[in-house]
């Protein structure tokens, strides 16, 4: 009897030791995203008060408003959870690499856990808020490894396309089509949820065009995209089917920490988080925008106090 008690002891240990090694990657990204953002205030509005307060207005003006707000930390707090997505690759060399990246389980909101709209912004909005969380935008392939990771993996609901496409109204709409996707699902809130929206990307396409917006994603039942890598838009463009998802500055290359930025622009490395290879994505993001995004992030200097 003695001896079982000591082997069940020795496992428990011995499980014990492993355990805050094996979650370290996760956990070390999740606090420092919850330590980087300011906590939400209770009188903060929620998602249906603050579709009510932007009905009115659309483009840069609206995007203004929504960047203060998250600046101001008026997000859900469910987002501030990140979920870990691996992407495995083999390098030249011929050694296997695993890279482990923390994502925000859904797209960027504002309001909060029980009352809550995701909200699309154009290109130099998302770029600001990401960089001032410590983020970044995906790339195509990393948008594809999100949702084959998913939990949910919801399907997309398209809204007759036109003029509204951009308005608030559409995407507060939107927005209630995926609650009751969810809902009819028993999808709880925090999960790796995919396929609901398609994605602004990093892509070395934007070189060409530093005034667009590179959209990607929307998969369908099969994995395939509705949106294939696109380019057509201006950089301020954004509609009800887009939603901004945050990637952790972080990543865990074979469980070690190592920059995301580093690994896009490293040529042993980039192709396991890029099918076009290596990314400057810091330079990128700086050339695509910076103008634009200093300018929102100037607007949104002047954050609400919901006091």
């Amino acid at each position: 009897m003695g001896r079982k008690v000591f082997w069940i002891y020795t496992i428990l240990v011995s499980a014990l030791l492993w355990l805050p090694t094996a979650v370290s990657a996760q956990g070390a990204s999740a606090q420092c995203m919850v330590q980087e953002m300011p906590a939400r205030l209770s009188t903060a509005p929620g998602g249906r008060a603050f579709v009510e307060r932007v009905r009115g207005i659309s483009g840069a003006e609206r995007d203004h408003v929504i960047s203060a707000e998250l600046l101001a930390g008026n997000l859900p707090k469910f987002l501030t959870k990140l979920k870990p997505i691996i992407l495995r690759g083999q390098l030249a060399s011929g050694e296997s690499v695993s890279v482990t990246l923390c994502v925000a389980p859904d797209y960027v909101a504002i309001g909060s856990d029980q009352d809550f709209v995701r909200v699309p912004m154009g290109l130099a909005a998302a770029l600001t808020v990401a960089d001032h969380f410590g983020f970044m935008l995906p790339t195509p392939k990393m948008v594809d490894a999100i949702y084959r990771q998913a939990t949910a993996q919801l399907l997309p609901q398209p809204m007759p396309a036109g003029s509204e496409m951009r308005s608030t109204d559409y995407f507060w709409r939107h927005n209630q089509t995926i609650r009751a996707q969810r809902q009819a699902l028993q999808v709880p809130l925090g999960v790796l949820t995919a396929g609901h929206k398609k994605d602004p990307v990093m892509t070395k396409r934007l070189w060409r065009n530093l005034e667009r917006v590179a959209i990607y994603g929307w998969q369908k039942k099969d994995g395939h995209p509705i949106q294939p890598l696109s380019t057509v838009h201006g950089a301020r463009y954004a509609d009800y089917s887009h939603g901004v998802r945050l990637v952790s500055n972080v990543a865990y290359v074979n469980g070690v920490a190592r920059s995301t930025y580093d690994i896009l622009k490293d040529p042993r490395m980039a192709a396991v988080l890029s099918d076009e290879g290596t990314i400057r994505v810091s330079d990128l993001e700086a050339a695509v925008g910076r103008r634009a995004v200093d300018a929102v992030a100037a607007l949104a200097v002047d954050i609400p106090s919901h006091q």
